[in-house]
């Protein structure tokens, strides 16, 4: 796969630090009406388990991490409590989910974060050899390989979904 940017003025922070490392991804633009996991693999025409939501999750003591989960599975607290070895954890706000990352909801990528954060990624998605993922606005989507996602991470990898 070779890097393919379809418009030349899509560029967020998450694009740059992807072509920046020299990285292969394709971007895949889409009209955002709503946002969530779902509505953006039946836009792009692409499997719900294959599209990656990235979740900011609290650990407490004003430490955070990113939960990256397939789109059809929902995140188990305990299970990412256990994979960070922290007691416990919960979601992050939205207005702290936005001002750590840079990103609004709904366009929340892990690449280009103003503050870096580490990363967690279910392990289900290492069976694919591609998946979507934010690209760091509302309506851009970025297909790659989730072993380069996790590398260019340095992410953890964890059964961090409900079964």
């Amino acid at each position: 796969m070779q890097m393919i940017i379809k418009q030349s003025k899509m560029s967020t922070r998450a694009i740059k630090f992807l072509t920046r490392q020299t990285t292969a991804f394709e971007v895949i633009k889409y009209d955002h009406d709503r946002k969530g996991a779902v509505y953006a693999a039946q836009t792009v025409g692409f499997p719900l388990e294959c599209t990656i939501k990235t979740l900011v999750v609290t650990l407490g003591n004003k430490q955070h991490v990113l939960a990256l989960m397939p789109g059809d599975r929902e995140l188990d607290l305990k299970r990412m409590a256990r994979a960070c070895k922290a007691k416990r954890t919960e979601m992050a706000l939205p207005a702290t989910a936005e001002r750590l990352t840079g990103y609004k909801m709904g366009g929340i990528s892990p690449f280009g974060l103003t503050t870096p954060l580490p990363s967690v990624m279910d392990s289900r998605l290492l069976s694919y050899d591609r998946v979507i993922i934010n690209g760091g606005q509302r309506g851009i989507m970025l297909k790659m390989s989730p072993k380069e996602i996790t590398r260019l991470l340095k992410s953890e990898i964890a059964d961090i979904a409900r079964l």
